[in-house]
């Protein structure tokens, strides 16, 4: 399998206080990865580095192969990232078609699997609510919203940045039921969410942050059957 993202000892700085402190992670094509850990210990900021949003004080960050270390945000999208950010962003004044058809383009490899059609198939609701501006939807529905939006990029690899976070217990039944779609569509991703069961049971490899540290790494499956171990570090 092609590893898509690589990275190796990664450190980021916000002023005096160092968040990362020698984080390395690999996601390959086709292949889920949870990114766990209490609040606090670094999740956001590796996404936020890796993505250009923090310059890294050291370590590297590749892209099939290709440095990509402090590379801008734009960029990565180009190469085929899409992102669902924590807490949405999507453009409050804007349609709900008008965010999604804004964002409509093939990948990188010219597919164009995930179309206007398919994300609407996926989200019935959001078929329903097509002339709705974005500031008029639930919080369920805008999260569907910013992961359609994120799908019709085609992108190679998806990252979700705690999708299911203040949702009703039946919106976030349907989140976790498309990112399964999701990860059987072939589409790598890079999962951060609360629900340590619910991350590992949709991927296929997991790491646990603690202080800015990688201190567990394995296939979920096996750091879902070492419960002494998720619990001493997540406290579930």
């Amino acid at each position: 399998m092609t590893t898509l993202l690589d990275v190796v000892d990664l450190h980021a700085r916000y002023g005096d206080s160092h968040v990362l402190r020698g984080v390395g992670l690999q996601v390959k094509s086709g292949r889920s990865l949870g990114l766990l850990g209490r609040n606090g210990m670094g999740k956001t900021t590796l996404i936020r580095t890796v993505l250009g949003y923090v310059r890294p004080s050291g370590g590297s960050v590749a892209w099939q192969g290709a440095a990509t270390t402090g590379a801008a945000p734009e960029r990565m999208a180009r190469l085929g990232v899409g992102y669902v950010p924590e807490g949405r962003g999507i453009f409050a004044n804007l349609s709900v078609r008008e965010n999604l058809v804004m964002c409509a383009r093939a990948g990188v490899d010219g597919r164009r699997e995930w179309t206007l059609e398919r994300v609407l198939a996926t989200f019935p609701r959001l078929a329903e609510r097509l002339d709705h501006g974005g500031q008029q939807l639930s919080g369920g529905e805008q999260q569907m919203l910013a992961i359609g939006r994120a799908l019709l990029t085609n992108p190679l690899l998806l990252i979700l940045d705690e999708a299911t976070e203040g949702l009703a217990p039946l919106v976030v039944a349907e989140i976790w039921r498309t990112i399964a779609t999701i990860r059987a569509s072939g589409i790598a991703a890079l999962i951060v969410d609360r629900n340590a069961h619910a991350v590992l049971a949709h991927t296929d490899d997991a790491v646990v942050l603690a202080k800015g540290r990688v201190v567990l790494a394995g296939t979920s499956a096996e750091l879902e059957a070492d419960r002494d171990a998720l619990l001493k570090t997540l406290g579930v």
